[in-house]
């Protein structure tokens, strides 16, 4: 399976070429995608309008992805209005699993992890642990 990808600063856009997600589908998928983490990017968005099947191996490549995009502190974002297979993924229990109907929605899905990892780094920063020693409580 072939997949086209575009490039931005905050995420790749993966667009899938075939309509299933089976034989050698997902490990051609977990090989882009591990060199798109090689070459820095934690955010995938992937579309799958044209994909109507996924097999086993499928749900395992889409499981492994999206556990390593999460170790990375980013996010998969699946791209599918297909409501059966939204549902099968669904059933497919796997973590913290994100589809959403459009392209653009999972630009804004990026958007939103990269601002709550801002916020939370940002958070940790400003609290390291010590109490202000010129604090008086009133009495």
């Amino acid at each position: 399976m072939e997949f086209s990808i575009e490039k931005t600063e905050r995420y790749a856009l993966l667009r899938a070429s075939e309509g299933q997600f089976t034989g050698e589908a997902p490990a051609q998928f977990e090989t882009t995608a591990r060199s798109l983490f090689r070459e820095g990017f934690s955010r995938l968005i992937v579309d799958l309008a044209t994909i109507r099947t996924v097999d086993d191996s499928g749900v395992m490549a889409i499981r492994k992805i999206n556990r390593q995009c999460s170790n990375e502190l980013g996010l998969l974002v699946l791209v599918t209005k297909d409501d059966d297979l939204t549902d099968f993924l669904y059933e497919t229990n796997i973590a913290d699993l994100t589809i959403l109907p459009t392209v653009e929605e999972a630009i804004d899905a990026v958007f939103m992890n990269e601002l709550e990892n801002d916020f939370g780094s940002g958070a940790d920063d400003e609290y390291d642990g010590e109490l202000d020693e010129s604090f008086e409580p009133e009495r």
